[in-house]
């Protein structure tokens, strides 16, 4: 289906309760609702986030798009999950309950990747921890349940999307079932929702029964049985273990860009020659997983699962996919189609108040205050990193606003804050150098099943022109009482360095002092588990940015960041990891360690250890996967090499690994022979530390030291 074949977000008839017209806030009491003139809500929004008016938070974008056709919504913010009444206090919706976990997945939100509990909340007035429970889709789902037996129950957001068939749950190691069966609901909205929400809310409106809803996308609920007008494939005739030979596919027009790709395997689904001659309308069929009962028991299949999974979520031409539960199915539909850019455009437009609730008074909440002076671009991610759930919840399709409804709202923020004082925190996105940019062939991107635009290598079909952001940019600062336009959001550096002028363009007036960037690391081995770019990108980036910075009269640094013990990742890695932060003088304050998430290409990597990029049988490529909590400190502690607390963890696993030569007292050491002494002991002595930063970029652009792949230590085979 065309991308403009869809039914435009705001042209279904309008219900009948806009006679209300706009509130100035959604509705968190029954006493604000009286005041609107209501005696009941349409739809009810439960959150486990603070309610915060404003674009950047999904409950305030789901309230108002329904609130602009017609219907009255309530919100329910993190309700005291112990006290039933917290969920009774607007009554029962007309229509259903939403229920999302927030911004955030509730147990990404509460744990560390070392499943240690996390002492703040960013979306919690103040910062407050323990406003919403472990697993909130689900204990809110059963709450609503109790309180209102009969109730329509609709589940959405970023945890819900993550967890819409079986999955890998890192925090009880253990595969889960669909959260759609655990939750008791009626149905799943993935993905950006809007237009699967306006619709179902239209429908139910009209006296439709939900059980009979089966055709809206980006939609998932639990079935019976089959229809019997589907033609039903084993996900295992799309993806047969061991060598096919690569053909066309069947159900494409032309053949997927880049069939040339030596790594062919590790970015397109292959399909069976057979499938060919049934010639199948995508549209009526529908491909079976192995069922929760098989990825459960058998680590290949659900590699096989995630392969197949993921090689269906391009909505050009994805097919439904059905996996059996016991004696049900979860049915997904094919993902939502993406917004054009004037219906993007009217969603950050809706009347928001751009604040939280006036019931949170003087409270400070962090998310809010972090994005208060930002603007959002552009939904979407084509970089298909395999740690990351931006790609399985937005998609790869990049949803970009028009300038002008950009511009606006930076009108809006200098004219309504109070506390603007000219200075735009972030103009940016998931990334932020991807505006706009989309195949150069519609049929192509419809057709196309790669999962990443830009590896093994940046798809020739792709259009890299950075010149609508850089006409943003210059448009953007050149407004009346704009002092600063920052661009704080990650920037894909294999990207930028196809446009020189923009990295001049943003060295020269955007970057803040210091620009984040996330190579990741340094060794192709996890790098090729990611789907990252090679080191030699930073390389060349990091060469243009400073010699615009130079050329701009401007000490400005780069902040790379880094994952420690990702899938396929050595203790060897991690030391020549190690060895270049400390040859270009890093010393990172703060590490990031690989946290699975429910979903993502690498979290059935952790699990399976089977790499779901190629076909999976019992003779495929067995991935490394760190889990012992020792090798875990140990990975961090590499990455925090300057740290004198962890140079006893480090040299104990130097010698244990044959590199004992690299500990001493010399430039060319890792970590020095000497320990400094406690605050018991007696005074400490504090390693000599240079101003690594600054250091490393006054070298005319010269990054120091060798690269990885020029670098040669003695290292343990067994390691």
């Amino acid at each position: 289906m065309p991308y403009s074949a869809s039914k435009n977000l705001f042209s279904y008839r309008s219900f009948w309760a806009q006679r209300f017209g706009t509130a100035p806030e959604l509705p968190m009491s029954r006493a604000e609702m009286e005041v609107l003139g209501w005696d009941s809500c349409d739809v009810i929004l439960v959150t486990g986030d603070a309610y915060i008016d404003h674009p950047s938070f999904g409950m305030a974008v789901i309230g108002r798009v329904l609130e602009a056709q017609g219907f009255r919504v309530g919100i329910i913010a993190q309700p005291d999950w112990r006290d039933l009444s917290s969920f009774t206090q607007l009554g029962k919706p007309n229509l259903y309950f939403g229920i999302t976990a927030g911004n955030m997945d509730s147990m990404v939100n509460h744990y560390t990747s070392d499943r240690k509990i996390r002492s703040n909340d960013a979306y919690t007035p103040d910062g407050t921890a323990g406003k919403r429970p472990d697993r909130a889709v689900l204990v809110y789902s059963q709450k609503i349940r109790e309180a209102f037996q009969q109730a329509t129950i609709v589940i959405g957001g970023i945890e819900a999307s993550l967890r819409r068939i079986a999955h890998y749950d890192y925090w009880s190691d253990q595969v889960r079932r669909s959260v759609l069966i655990d939750a008791n609901a009626d149905m799943l909205l993935f993905g950006n929702a809007e237009r699967a929400i306006v619709e179902l809310t239209h429908r139910l409106a009209a006296n439709e029964p939900v059980e009979n809803i089966k055709d809206i996308r980006g939609t998932a609920f639990v079935i019976n049985k089959i229809p019997a007008h589907y033609s039903v494939i084993n996900s295992t005739e799309i993806d047969k273990p061991g060598r096919i030979d690569q053909i066309a596919s069947p159900y494409q027009e032309i053949p997927d860009c880049e069939q040339k790709s030596d790594l062919q395997d590790e970015v397109h689904l292959e399909v069976d020659l057979k499938l060919k001659k049934h010639q199948l309308d995508r549209d009526t069929t529908v491909i079976k997983l192995p069922s929760f009962e098989q990825v459960k028991n058998s680590k290949p299949q659900y590699a096989h699962a995630s392969r197949v999974f993921h090689q269906e979520t391009n909505p050009g031409n994805a097919r439904a996919l059905v996996q059996a539960h016991n004696n049900q199915f979860v049915w997904l539909n094919p993902p939502p189609l993406p917004l054009e850019t004037q219906e993007l455009d009217r969603v950050f437009e809706m009347p928001y108040a751009r604040r939280p609730h006036s019931e949170y008074g003087d409270a400070k909440i962090p998310a809010w205050e972090m994005i208060r002076h930002s603007v959002n671009i552009m939904r979407g991610c084509f970089g298909g990193c395999t740690f990351c759930s931006i790609t399985e919840h937005e998609g790869r399709i990049i949803q970009s606003r028009s300038e002008k409804s950009i511009l606006k709202e930076i009108e809006t923020i200098r004219d309504t804050d109070p506390l603007f004082r000219g200075h735009i925190s972030d103009v940016g996105g998931p990334t932020a150098n991807m505006y706009r940019m989309q195949c150069k062939s519609m049929q192509i991107e419809q057709s196309c099943r790669r999962l990443s635009c830009v590896y093994p290598r940046i798809c020739k079909n792709l259009n890299t022109d950075h010149q609508p952001l850089i006409d943003l940019y210059r448009n953007a600062r050149r407004l009346k009482g704009i002092k600063k336009v920052n661009v704080a959001s990650g920037l894909r550096y294999d990207l930028a360095v196809e446009s020189p002028e923009y990295i001049k363009e943003l060295v020269t007036h955007h970057v803040g002092g210091y620009l984040k960037i996330a190579p990741e690391h340094t060794e192709s081995g996890p790098l090729s588990k990611m789907m990252k770019p090679g080191i030699g990108s930073y390389y060349k980036f990091k060469a243009l940015f400073d010699q615009y910075s130079k050329a701009a009269g401007k000490e400005q640094y780069l902040i790379p960041y880094f994952i420690s013990a990702h899938p396929g990742t050595t203790d060897t890695d991690m030391v020549n990891l190690a060895l270049w932060l400390k040859q270009n003088d890093f010393k990172p304050d703060q590490v990031q360690a690989f946290l699975p998430t429910p979903l993502a290409i690498a979290t059935a990597m952790y699990h399976t250890e089977k790499n779901p990029l190629k076909k999976v049988n019992h003779r495929s490529e067995k991935v490394r996967v760190i889990r012992k909590v020792e090798q875990r400190k140990l990975h961090k502690a590499l990455l925090r090499y300057h740290d004198p607390e962890n140079w006893p963890l480090i040299r104990q696993a130097l010698k244990n690994m044959g590199l004992k030569h690299l500990i001493g007292n010399g430039k060319q050491h890792l970590v020095p022979a000497w320990q400094p002494k406690t605050k018991t002991q007696g005074p400490v002595k504090t390693a000599k530390r240079s101003s690594g930063l600054r250091k490393a970029h006054k070298k005319n652009g010269r990054v120091a030291g060798k690269p990885a792949h020029q670098r040669s230590i003695k290292y343990n085979k067994n390691q």
